[in-house]
């Protein structure tokens, strides 16, 4: 099945006002021109194979220039709507597409989905038309503003685009209401309509508003840079192992545990820590610990692994990182993890400056199964999420 697209695009936009940028359709929201967004939301919906632009005849660069159109055919529009609707119509007579969907260039925020929906609609009934109930009250009134009647809005819905047809039916339809001079149409569905199309109606989008004013442009460039705006969140993972020998005592997230095995290593040995340490260091692409306290180095043999997670921290905020919450697992067989657990957390906290709620130490055993199950040694697995402004 063979869809094609028109988007309309020739109008001058006046109620927009002047804008260098020329007509409302080139103006930009979220960095890229109006059509743009259009375009790609037509190219994102994997029933439409071809795409139509009707662009006024002074606006061909214009257009050009706002957007990619190197798979669209580009047609010249005419003095109204309903003419620039039949000058797409002709162009797409030598590629007899079996559907045609008819968009208004100014509806970006339109969807794959809303798109797609209509197509099928199509397919099934020959005429689709996406619609949303009114929910305000509707008013009648007169010339000088004064309200002649309430309207009862039951039945009532708004009207959106794309609108769908079979292409001959609609061709025809636009056809014999060009002859019709004395005939106002309002979209293409109040000419499929007069022309004795029956039309199904399906429930459109909130999202898919026509953007006819500059607040509209406003609105609708402050909704995009607000979702374009990635919110900063990261998150690193570390790990570290270290031998068990014989002991007194291990030092595990901050907290010394007698026991009667030590964990070996240049400094305290302290996986939990250390694991923790690479997590914040891979939030700010720091590198890992033995970068910045390198084993070789004498001046840390025996150091107090704190120092580690402090000069970590002190990197993240550096630039500009809030940590946000950290979570800690040890891996062993013993001691028992849970009696420390909470002087762990509060440890953890104080170098890092957070509440006990976002600090997690967790443990587990290995089953009895390799190294850690025999008691050769402890490992640890880290993880920070931090927000970078």
């Amino acid at each position: 099945m063979r869809v094609a697209a028109i988007l309309v695009a020739a109008g001058r936009g006046e109620r927009a006002g002047p804008s260098a940028d020329g007509p409302k359709q080139y103006r930009t929201i979220g960095g890229r021109a109006v059509i743009a967004h259009t375009l790609n939301a037509f190219r994102a919906a994997g029933t439409v194979t071809q795409i139509v632009v009707v662009v006024h005849p002074d606006d061909i660069e214009r257009l050009r220039t706002a957007s990619d159109t190197g798979d669209c055919l580009i047609v010249p529009g005419g003095p109204t709507r309903q003419a620039s609707v039949l000058e797409g119509l002709l162009a797409l007579r030598s590629h007899v597409p079996d559907i045609v969907l008819i968009h208004d260039a100014v509806r970006p925020f339109v969807t794959a989905e809303l798109i797609d929906e209509v197509v099928k609609t199509v397919a099934e009934s020959g005429a689709a038309l996406p619609v949303l109930p009114i929910t305000d009250t509707v008013k009648s009134v007169d010339p000088v503003g004064k309200v002649i009647t309430t309207v009862p809005r039951a039945g009532l819905f708004g009207a959106q685009t794309p609108q769908g047809f079979r292409f001959r039916e609609i061709l025809a339809a636009h056809h014999a209401a060009a002859a019709s001079e004395d005939v106002v149409f309002t979209d293409d569905t109040s000419i499929a309509e007069w022309h004795g199309i029956p039309v199904q109606t399906i429930l459109g989008s909130v999202d898919n508003v026509k953007l006819t004013t500059a607040r509209d442009i406003q609105i609708a460039d402050e909704r995009l840079k607000g979702f374009l705006t990635m919110v900063d969140v990261r998150t690193g993972n570390g790990y570290d192992v270290h031998q068990l020998v014989a002991g007194d005592g291990v030092t595990l997230c901050g907290v010394r545990i007698p026991h009667d095995q030590t964990l070996l290593g240049h400094s305290d040995a302290d996986v939990g820590l250390h694991a923790l340490t690479d997590a914040l260091l891979a939030t700010c692409g720091g590198g890992d610990i033995g970068l910045h306290f390198p084993p070789s180095d004498p001046q840390w043999k025996g150091a107090s692994s704190d120092r580690f997670l402090r000069h970590a921290a002190e990197m993240v905020s550096a630039k500009g990182g809030r940590i946000c919450n950290v979570d800690v697992t040890l891996i062993c067989e013993a001691p028992k993890i849970a009696p420390h657990r909470e002087r762990m957390t509060r440890a953890i906290g104080n170098v890092l400056g957070l509440d006990a709620d976002r600090v997690s130490v967790k443990a587990t055993t290995n089953e009895t199964i390799g190294f850690v199950g025999r008691r050769e040694g402890i490992a640890a697995i880290a993880t920070a999420s931090v927000v970078y402004a």
